[in-house]
């Protein structure tokens, strides 16, 4: 199990990574696909990769758990990054978050 200072590092690499192919050629780059197919498109993948996550955590097997848990991670940065968010705005909505209960945090938005 890695340390949060490496993790945050890695989801930080990654949102560079992802920032610098928006504009690459999509026919060499996977991101840079994406992004030329849209926000429709980007959110299809997203929704793919969370039904993949959801099988693999119905099945059990953790190896599966995790990597298709990773493909979800990282087109929904690809989405943010679409929406011009990062996965730093995500992590700043869970800061303020924590040590609510998730009962109250869902009733206050209602």
């Amino acid at each position: 199990m890695s340390n949060a200072s490496s993790d945050s590092e890695i989801l930080a690499r990654l949102s560079k990574v992802i920032e610098s192919r928006k504009n690459a050629d999509p026919d060499t780059s996977y991101v840079a696909s994406l992004f030329e197919r849209g926000r429709a498109k980007i959110a299809e993948k997203v929704g793919e990769e969370a039904v993949e996550t959801v099988i693999a955590g119905v099945s059990g097997d953790k190896d599966d758990i995790k990597s298709e848990a990773a493909d979800l991670l990282f087109h929904l940065m690809i989405l943010l990054a679409d929406a011009e968010l990062d996965i730093s705005d995500v992590l700043a909505v869970l800061a303020e978050r924590e040590g609510i209960s998730g009962l109250s945090e869902k009733a206050a938005r209602r």
